[in-house]
C-alpha cells in the first residue's frame, strides 16, 4: 500500500531500547529517511495494540527482545512536496524499553541495527526529534 500522498495520516510506533548506557538504533531501508539511523519501529496494523506494535516490530527489524516501560511521546512527522502538498504524513507514537533478550541484527526494512552509547547518539542521528525522545525516555526509564 502507497503512503505517499496520503488522505490520512499513518499511524507509527516507535521504541527507544535501553541496554545499559546504549540505545538500539536501525538503518532506514525504506521512506522516508532511507539510509538515515533511527529508532526501531514501523506502522501500527488494524487490530494490534500500540504495545504489540512496539513488540513486533522491534523484534522483525533487530531480533531483540523488549520489555516497555511507557510512552515517551507522540510526534508528527510529515514532509511537502515542492508545490506544498503532504508527501508523508506519519503520527508516531514513542515508547520506552529495556532489552531482554537479542544481539541486533537487520530484518524486515533496517538495512543495519546496532547499539550505539547514549553519549555518541548525536554522531549517529540527523533528526533532532529523535535525539529529544531518546533523551527524554531516559527519565521514563529512571522512573
Amino acid at each position: 500500500m502507497d503512503r505517499t500522498y496520503p488522505e490520512r495520516p499513518w499511524i507509527g510506533v516507535g521504541v527507544v531500547v535501553y541496554k545499559a548506557e546504549q540505545v538500539l538504533l536501525i538503518q532506514r531501508g525504506k521512506p522516508p529517511r532511507i539510509g538515515q539511523w533511527s529508532l526501531p519501529g514501523g506502522v501500527q496494523e488494524v487490530g494490534e495494540t500500540v504495545r504489540e506494535a512496539a513488540h513486533r516490530e522491534v523484534m522483525e527489524e533487530t531480533g531483540v527482545e523488549i520489555e516497555l516501560l511507557g510512552l515517551v511521546d507522540v510526534v508528527d512527522s510529515m514532509r511537502h512536496d515542492k508545490e506544498g502538498r503532504v508527501h508523508f504524513h506519519y503520527t508516531l507514537v514513542d515508547m520506552a524499553a529495556e532489552w531482554r533478550a537479542g544481539a541486533p541484527r537487520p530484518g524486515d526494512d533496517a538495512m543495519g541495527a546496532k547499539w550505539v552509547p547514549l553519549a555518541d547518539i548525536e554522531l549517529h542521528l540527523e533528526w533532532t526529534e529523535t535525539i529529544r525522545i531518546i533523551r527524554e525516555g531516559i527519565a521514563l526509564r529512571r522512573g
